[in-house]
């Protein structure tokens, strides 16, 4: 007897030791690439390159911030309401052992996981090609759309599914109908769990570059319009990279990135807490 409980001790003990160990190793990665981005961008941020014109002399990264962020507000706006409305059909109104909701699901999962490139090269055919869109902001922000939808599906599918079911009971007990607390009580509950899927969706949207090469273009302008060309950040930072002229402000490029991102999803937690005090 106490044998066993020495070895259940000293299980116990090691397993607490790896875990501690691989949350200090994966802090220490994640602070020395913010640090050494910090410390090789920071000294390169200099006025001119918030400039509203490109060109080969002043590698200007303001029209690629705006574009970025045109990118990322528009394929939100058709991937969340779209992601959203799926995932409550999925968990409120489908029947139990739904074939259609396990072929859904699957296909989300496996959609999750194909290379952005492929989705690329899909929205080079179909949009770019047989849609004639061009290289073009909107042919890049249907394909990034098309690309998060999944994440979105199912991160708020797992959160409406994590909604205990005496909310839902406790509404319709008081005369509420399906509609009514779907939309008032389950929501609401499932807002932090959405949000986070919101996030990903936002942090791949603006680090991704094999996508939108395909498909929006590298034209490093302010755009006319959703069908003209344009550059996001990251693309922005791959093209001076590749090019070897400009490695200095394409460091300065990735801090600009990781504020911007930082700042959404500073921004997405505020509006989150402050819609669950509502």
């Amino acid at each position: 007897m106490k044998k066993t409980k020495k070895k259940i001790y000293a299980g116990s003990l090691i397993l607490k030791i790896l875990v501690i160990l691989a949350a200090v190793f994966t802090l220490v990665m994640l602070g020395y690439l913010i640090v050494y981005i910090l410390a090789k961008g920071i000294p390169h941020l200099t006025p001119s390159l918030f400039s509203i014109h490109y060109d080969s002399d002043n590698v200007s990264m303001l029209p690629s911030i705006i574009n970025t962020l045109i990118m990322i507000g528009v394929a939100l706006l058709i991937a969340v309401p779209v992601g959203v409305f799926s995932a409550v059909y999925l968990t409120e109104y489908a029947k139990k052992g739904n074939k259609l909701v396990k072929v859904i699901r699957t296909t989300a999962e496996t959609l999750t996981g194909i290379p952005s490139i492929v989705y690329g090269l899909f929205g080079m055919l179909f949009f770019v090609t047989a849609c004639h869109m061009s290289y073009s902001l909107m042919a890049g922000i249907l394909t990034v759309a098309i690309m998060v939808l999944p994440t979105v599906l199912r991160t708020t599918e797992e959160a409406l599914l994590a909604v205990p079911d005496s909310f839902r009971e406790g509404s319709f007990g008081l005369g509420a109908g399906k509609l009514r607390t779907v939309f008032r009580i389950v929501l609401p509950s499932a807002i932090p769990g959405i949000l986070s899927g919101v996030i990903l969706s936002t942090g791949r949207i603006a680090g991704e570059t094999a996508a939108l090469i395909y498909t929006a273009g590298t034209m490093a302008t302010l755009p006319k319009n959703l069908l003209s060309s344009g550059r996001t950040l990251a693309v922005h930072m791959y093209v001076l990279s590749q090019e070897g002229l400009h490695t200095d402000q394409a460091f300065a490029t990735a801090v600009i990135l990781l504020v911007m991102v930082l700042l959404i999803n500073i921004l997405s937690s505020v509006i989150a807490k402050k819609m669950q005090r509502d």
